[in-house]
């Protein structure tokens, strides 16, 4: 098998139909198995970080809110690398690469919590190393749509980004399970006794939350290395991409895409250390893996909405949707007269995961199209070669798929930090909720003047 593909012509029918379409889906499934395992270590710490009290780490309520967002934050900013680097070093090579960088924090995370006196620095520089997984998402977009043609790209990319985008409810489901059980054996380590919230105790690993990881980031390495491509048409160097920091439309993508990646990843890292705050005497670790779960696989739906209908009325629809279900959260807070309902909480929030998934793909389908009718039209005004227009808009672009990724991706340490610095300076979560929902309508008055009225600039 060709690791470099010299000849690639997903626009051209035939081409697509006798080869095309075979490598594409190879490397598009490749990429969403390591995808996955690329969350996953990426929250690992949501869930982590709730069971370092019961085991003897003294962190302040600020410090634990600290640990789920710097995850994100680290994330959100090796993305902005990650956005340029396949065209640069080839999908296959980064991919596999990346893939096994991933190894770091998830052997490191199974050490360091072992000892309740490791200090938070330490931690602290893990939860950073876990930023390598989120930094993943990026380059993985990217590099899945060189392989695709316009009129499949969102439902690629649907897939890609949803399917990769379970490993958040995966690691949020597997890891409350592996930490009770010795899997590993004396190999991996003591248990630690944990003190539960009716002050009986019991073992747990809390190692196994970074070590049940391992074996399978190695099986991803190695698929990506002996079974995906790099495509020699997709070269470009970081001088070439660079020129949509100059692009309107890559920054208005990046703000929509804040408000939708952002808060899936945002919400799915701060959902059950919240939950555990508002709603004690809930075990949020038995519910958080179903936001995220929620959240991925509406995703997938989004991706073939975005086919069918315009993207940017589905992106419309699922900011207004998120407007409503954070007011439901709103009032289903205790409050100093009643004690709250954890079942309109928890049912705001599902609806809330679904609308950030559609909203996630959406955003992703609009990309394309609009760079695409970006250059079309400047190859009219100008009398410039179609096919060059072609060529040009997709490089740009993946090169702007990746970068909204890296930008959105920083919505994952601002949620969080928001709880924790809402709570610090006025002892309640609402003043963080009232600040995402101002947030969201910018986000549906902007995509409404750009994208989605009758006369936009760029009706997409």
């Amino acid at each position: 098998m060709a690791r470099n593909l010299l000849v690639w012509q997903p626009e051209n029918s035939q081409f697509w139909d006798q080869t095309g379409r075979k490598i594409a889906r190879r490397n598009l499934w490749i990429s969403v198995f390591a995808l996955l395992f690329a969350f996953a270590i990426w929250q690992v710490w949501s869930v982590a970080v709730v069971k370092l009290p019961s085991i003897g780490f003294t962190y302040s309520k600020n410090q634990l809110f600290w640990l789920a967002a710097l995850p994100a934050l680290s994330g959100a900013t090796l993305r902005i690398f990650y956005s340029f680097v396949v065209p640069i070093f080839g999908g296959r090579r980064w991919t596999t690469l990346s893939t096994a960088s991933l190894l770091i924090p998830a052997i490191g995370l199974g050490f360091a919590v072992q000892d309740p006196n490791t200090s938070y620095l330490t931690m602290a520089v893990l939860a950073l190393l876990c930023g390598f997984g989120g930094a993943n998402f990026s380059s993985s977009m990217s590099n899945i749509s060189f392989f695709f043609p316009k009129s499949e790209k969102g439902s690629a990319l649907g897939i890609n980004a949803g399917l990769g985008n379970l490993g958040v409810s995966v690691v949020q489901f597997v890891v409350p399970i592996v930490i009770t059980l010795s899997i590993f054996g004396h190999y991996a380590g003591s248990p630690q006794i944990a003190t539960n919230t009716d002050h009986s105790t019991s073992y747990i690993w809390l190692q196994n939350a970074g070590f049940v990881w391992v074996p399978f980031i190695i099986l991803a390495t190695l698929m990506a290395w002996f079974g995906m491509n790099d495509i020699a048409s997709a070269k470009a160097s970081f001088k070439e991409q660079s020129i949509i920091f100059t692009r309107k439309h890559n920054w208005i993508m990046c703000l929509l895409y804040i408000g939708t990646f952002g808060s899936f990843i945002g919400f799915s890292a701060g959902f059950a250390l919240l939950t555990k705050q508002v709603f004690p005497d809930v075990d949020p670790i038995k519910y958080a893996f179903l936001g995220p779960l929620v959240g991925a696989l509406m995703r997938v739906v989004g991706g073939w909405l975005s086919d069918k209908f315009a993207a940017s009325k589905v992106t419309q629809a699922s900011f207004i949707l998120m407007v409503v279900a954070v007011f439901g959260v709103l009032f289903s807070l205790p409050s100093p007269t009643a004690g709250g309902s954890f079942i309109g909480f928890f049912i705001s929030f599902m609806i809330l995961f679904a609308a950030t998934g559609i909203g996630n793909a959406s955003t992703f389908a609009q990309a394309p199209r609009i760079f695409a009718i970006f250059h079309r039209n400047q190859a009219k005004r100008f009398g410039l070669d179609e096919a060059e227009a072609d060529i040009n808009a997709t490089k740009e672009s993946a090169a702007v798929v990746g970068f909204m990724g890296a930008v959105g991706a920083y919505g994952g340490f601002f949620i969080p930090k928001s709880f924790g610095t809402s709570f610090d300076l006025t002892g309640s979560f609402i003043a963080a909720l009232i600040c995402f929902i101002l947030f969201y309508c910018v986000c549906i008055a902007v995509n409404w003047w750009f994208y989605a009225r009758k006369n936009a600039e760029i009706k997409c």
